[in-house]
């Protein structure tokens, strides 16, 4: 019994843990709080699986209790460090592309995870669900207690956070440029 339970939890961390670990990650801006949270998240699932009343919400079931060790760890601990998003793309295992789309992808994904690491948490958590889990709004309005307008107005004020902080990025890199050659 003890091994098909074993087997059961390491099949459950192979199907979901890329997932939930990228979005923790995102979440709490460090690798080591991220597996903290995810590894606590199968804790949790593998005590209580039969609170889950309906076998087919398994993965967001296990997404919600990850969103929640997050905020618990977002509570509990001064965040001094920003970590760049490097550290998640050696966490997600992808097809390779070319050297081309490697460079050109590298330089997005960093400026891109600068500004998303740089917003307040309600905007990032809101960000991460609807474009990096490919939640939709009711569904991330279910996943953090919040009503539906709440998290629209948290999208649009995260996005439009994220294009003026990658604008000002923008504007910086141009400046410094210019600088460098005069």
């Amino acid at each position: 019994m003890k091994e098909k339970d074993e087997a059961a939890l390491r099949a459950l961390m192979e199907r979901y843990g890329n997932e939930l670990m990228r979005t923790a990650y995102l979440l709490v801006k460090d690798k080591q709080a991220a597996e903290e949270a995810v590894m606590d998240t199968f804790i949790q699932a593998y005590r209580k699986i039969a609170q889950l009343q309906d076998p087919d919400r398994l993965g967001s079931w296990l997404l919600r209790i990850t969103v929640n060790r997050c905020r618990m760890k977002m509570r509990t601990w001064s965040w001094s460090r920003i970590f760049p998003l490097s550290h998640v793309e050696q966490m997600i295992e992808e097809e390779e592309p070319g050297p081309e789309e490697l460079l050109i992808d590298a330089w997005r994904n960093k400026k891109l995870s600068e500004a998303l690491l740089k917003l307040d948490y309600k905007y990032r958590e809101t960000i991460v669900l609807f474009y990096f889990n490919g939640l939709n709004v009711a569904e991330i309005a279910e996943q953090t207690s919040s009503n539906e307008n709440t998290v629209k107005a948290r999208l649009a004020r995260g996005r439009a956070k994220l294009k003026l902080m990658l604008e000002e990025q923008e504007d910086g890199n141009e400046t410094g440029a210019r600088a460098r050659v005069h």
